[in-house]
């Protein structure tokens, strides 16, 4: 039977490579699936012989007690960010004093979650969060669920690998809907829900929301002598690698390809924020070395936050589990980054009267951290109306006289049995971070 296991799992296993990493099947989705039946029947019966990649780990059912720390054997570092071309120059320059001919690699830089894979003898043995760099969380078992994460490779080496988990906008639509439907609250991004998924101790449902990944890095030490054929062997290894990179030598040639990438980054399937930029030659990039916090031959450029013209409409003031009373801008809608806006943070009282913001004005709005709409500023050349925003003076749920603290910039409602203070308490209690109610979301307790 050990014979037939270890035949059933390497063909598996093979064709779960050619279907979620190739995307070239060879077999119908009905073999797979006879094949499947026939291993896990075997596995029932014979328990003792299950194989540590069979991909049957890949279904969820299994509830974890909690993550363990786990302490990397190579630093993950996080890069230098650059905002500008001008800091781009810079970066170019301090290469160019050790290195006087650079060639760059190019790479997206992926909206999601840094993991370390860690393989022996070519068998997925851990898989981990970056942590701090230096310590993360042992989460194996929720990424054994990211089904293009092979757990065997095409060698049988030992290797650690590093990439992104990120989930796919499809993924996040359909996540979102299904949490809409059970009342629970929705996730603000991909990398939101990318981040609560692998967080999650239940490993079923990671393994519904359709998680995936990018590779790009051989954290163990390289035989290669580029980044360029560090990610063509990863391919060949069967690792989902980003097919958008080029090579260039001069700064010109990196900020067309940054230009080119703002102008696709709203068709792609995946969230992005920006472009990676890394000397190609493996032997410069030690010569380099590193700072304390980040290597010197790489640096992430950020794509600016997306600023969009709205009209606002109203102002709603909405009353928070602690009593401040929060206001909230109602615009005419918007496209922004990927979404559609029309409402937006006005964040306090001392914010509308510093950006001195008044009845029907035209704003600007953006996504602060590329997650939650705020009014940034008003454009005064289209003001239509000098009448000041009405502020109110007593709570909008339970009409008690709301107070402004010198030592505070928000409003404040300070009755015990406000309706509305209760109800998001109420929210807050039940949530994951705290007694983990399922089911008893905001619309339930609405309705309660």
């Amino acid at each position: 039977m050990n014979e037939r296991m270890n035949e059933l799992v390497a063909l598996l296993n093979r064709y779960a490579t050619e279907y979620y990493t190739s995307d070239n099947p060879s077999v119908s989705d009905s073999e797979y699936d006879r094949l499947y039946r026939e291993l896990v029947e075997l596995e029932a019966a014979y328990p003792d012989q299950v194989l540590a990649d069979s991909p049957t780990h890949r279904v969820g059912g299994k509830i974890l007690d909690g993550f363990e720390k786990y302490s990397h054997q190579y630093p993950l570092y996080s890069l230098q960010d650059a905002f500008s071309r001008e800091e781009l120059e810079a970066f170019d320059a301090r290469v160019r004093k050790e290195l006087p001919h650079p060639i760059y690699i190019c790479e997206l830089k992926i909206d999601g979650l840094s993991i370390s894979l860690t393989y022996e003898r070519g068998i997925l043995v851990v898989g981990a969060t970056r942590g701090d760099g230096s310590v993360g969380e042992n989460i194996t078992e929720n990424l054994k669920r990211v089904k293009d994460i092979p757990l065997t490779l095409q060698e049988e080496l030992d290797i650690t690998v590093r990439g992104e988990c990120y989930m796919p906008r499809a993924s996040f639509d359909q996540v979102n809907q299904a949490r809409q439907e059970n009342g629970e609250p929705e996730f603000a991004n991909p990398r939101n829900a990318a981040a609560g998924t692998l967080r999650q101790l239940d490993t079923a449902v990671v393994a519904k929301r359709n998680l995936a990944t990018f590779l790009y890095q051989e954290a163990s030490p390289s035989t290669r002598d580029s980044q360029e054929k560090v990610l063509k062997h990863l391919e060949q290894l069967g690792f989902v690698v980003n097919p958008k990179r080029i090579l260039a030598e001069s700064i010109d040639e990196i900020w067309d390809f940054i230009q080119e990438v703002g102008q696709e980054r709203d068709n792609l399937p995946y969230d992005i924020d920006g472009v990676v930029i890394k000397v190609n030659d493996l032997a410069g990039q030690e010569e380099l070395g590193f700072t304390v916090k980040a290597p010197k031959w790489a640096v992430a450029y950020k794509f600016p936050a997306e600023e969009k013209e709205a009209q606002l409409l109203s102002v709603d003031w909405t009353v928070g589990r602690t009593g401040v009373v929060t206001p909230t801008a109602n615009l005419t809608p918007v496209q922004l980054a990927g979404t559609t806006v029309s409402r937006a943070t006005l964040h306090n009282v001392d914010y509308i009267a510093e950006k001195d913001i008044r009845k029907d004005d035209t704003v600007i709005v953006y996504k602060a951290g590329d997650i939650i709409p705020a009014v940034l500023r008003v454009v005064e050349s289209k003001r239509v109306s000098e009448e000041k925003l009405d502020i109110p003076t007593n709570c909008p749920s339970c009409d008690s006289d709301l107070l402004h603290f010198e030592d505070e910039v928000a409003l404040r409602c300070i009755n015990p049995r406000c309706p509305a203070q209760i109800m998001e308490g109420l929210i807050h209690f039940a949530s994951r971070d705290a007694m983990n109610i399922t089911g008893l979301g905001p619309s339930v307790v609405e309705k309660l």
